[in-house]
């Protein structure tokens, strides 16, 4: 996935994070927004600006711990490395939440 791509995501969850909690929602740089489907996918907050048949606003938003949403950020990297992930659209994954 391209640079610009990922930034659209990470700027449309921001946008939410700051609609919903605030523009201080960062609480002087200790929250960050955390969003779902990852920054790193096609599925991503700004999915919608990129595909015309994508339902809009298909994803949510959270300010998380700054050190946890870097935690994910580092785990999620890695999952990519060890699994061979690559870019397009024929390289997909399944996110199965467990509890």
């Amino acid at each position: 996935m391209n640079k610009t791509r990922k930034d659209d995501n990470r700027k449309a969850a921001v946008k939410q994070c700051k609609r919903y909690w605030g523009a201080n929602y960062t609480q002087g740089g200790k929250l960050e927004c955390d969003e779902y489907p990852f920054a790193t996918t096609y599925e991503g907050a700004a999915e919608a600006d990129h595909d015309s048949e994508a339902k809009k606003f298909n994803f949510s938003v959270k300010p998380i711990p700054a050190a946890e949403n870097l935690a994910g950020g580092n785990i999620l990297r890695s999952f990519y490395a060890k699994n061979r992930i690559i870019d397009g659209m024929d390289d997909g994954f399944l996110v199965k939440i467990r509890s």
